[in-house]
């Protein structure tokens, strides 16, 4: 779901906050988007509602990232027991022009596939931002 609409109070409004800066730290050409999904009755059925989702775009396309925006999207899942969320773990993607060209997952074993790969810079800043962003949950 947009960032946007999960800043419902003051604590996730920081951390959305928090993850925006913190991106910018190792990516500082990069411009934070609090909505990437358009509000169509098509998107918003794709959308999970258990998710934190900022896109990332940059002035053009960039040979290290292989990509000119990135998604980030931070799933969490509803503990019933303890009525908050749990983080389950943090996708990225990269786009260009002809789409989704990589992605990054926390969920299994942090791989990162696709056609068009970043370089090995790019992947370390992409693994060490993750690490952080768990921490902050």
């Amino acid at each position: 779901m947009n960032a946007s609409e999960q800043a419902k109070g003051l604590e996730i409004t920081s951390k959305i906050a928090s993850i925006v800066n913190l991106f910018k730290q190792y990516f500082p050409d990069a411009k934070g988007d609090l909505q990437p999904w358009h509000n169509d009755p098509d998107t918003i059925n794709l959308v999970d509602p258990d998710s934190i989702d900022i896109g990332f775009h940059f002035p053009g396309w960039s040979r290290k990232i292989q990509s000119r925006s990135i998604l980030i999207q931070i799933r969490f899942h509803q503990d019933v027991e303890e009525n908050k969320l749990g983080l389950i773990g943090i996708e990225t993607a990269g786009f260009n022009y002809t789409g989704e060209v990589w992605r990054f997952s926390t969920v299994d074993n942090w791989q990162l596939e696709g056609r068009c790969l970043p370089t090995q810079e790019v992947r370390d800043k992409l693994k060490e931002f993750c690490r952080e962003v768990w921490e902050l949950f």
